[in-house]
């Protein structure tokens, strides 16, 4: 049962992982495991322009009236300091038209081959509630392609501190330092610290009782 607070109360209904990426999902559920439980929909959601963060704080919005229920959606960038950022949300678009070499050539003419990965995840209680977003970044370079090209732009993101890019590095490796798991780590840290703050404040209210022999006794329970 997935857990989230809205006005101090802690909502038992599953989260939907707007996404229709195989991929992705794969990622995300071996980097969660049981810790937060969802279903996954995909949802033909408009493609927004904008900052990181902006955008996929629309996308959650958009998605929770659709649902009409708690929603998880993800943006990610590839960002080149080169170019002040660029590609960044839109590394999606310049893939599909460049491919990895193309997306590498970007930076034939600079020196500076430095580059970050960031992951904005946004998380909606429902239709009227403001989302909550949790941003994961991690640093490398761009390089030639190299390794499995069956997901984004893995090839050619080398992370800084390692010989391999994310497509050689065994996955379990990858989810230790991604982008996408370093936000994904927020997400549950915030989640279990509002529950535990939802569940210490129910406990606060204090019964008294009465046994058999008379004697009175008191015990918590929740509200």
């Amino acid at each position: 049962m997935a857990a989230a607070r809205a006005s101090g109360l802690v909502v038992p209904r599953p989260v939907t992982f707007v996404t229709g990426n195989a991929k992705k999902l794969e990622e995300v559920r071996a980097i969660l495991g049981n810790s937060i439980p969802f279903q996954s929909l995909k949802l033909d959601l408009p493609e927004l322009q904008g900052e990181p963060e902006d955008i996929s704080k629309e996308k959650a919005r958009l998605a929770s009236v659709e649902v009409n229920g708690p929603v998880l959606v993800e943006d990610t960038c590839l960002c080149f300091n080169a170019l002040k950022g660029l590609p960044g949300p839109y590394v999606k678009w310049f893939l599909q038209k460049l491919g990895h070499e193309g997306l590498n050539n970007m930076l034939m003419a600079y020196e500076d081959k430095s580059a970050y990965a960031l992951c904005a995840f946004s998380f909606a209680l429902g239709p009227n509630a403001e989302p909550i977003t949790f941003l994961g970044r991690t640093p490398g370079k761009i390089v030639p392609p190299r390794g499995p090209n069956d997901f984004g732009w893995d090839p050619i993101f080398q992370p800084d501190g390692y010989e391999q890019t994310y497509a050689e590095m065994p996955k379990e490796e990858k989810n230790k330092i991604s982008h996408r798991s370093k936000a994904l780590d927020l997400l549950v840290i915030s989640t279990l610290t509002l529950l535990l703050q939802t569940l210490k404040k129910k406990l606060l209210t204090f019964s008294w009782g009465s046994t058999e022999k008379g004697k009175r006794v008191g015990f918590p329970f929740l509200i």
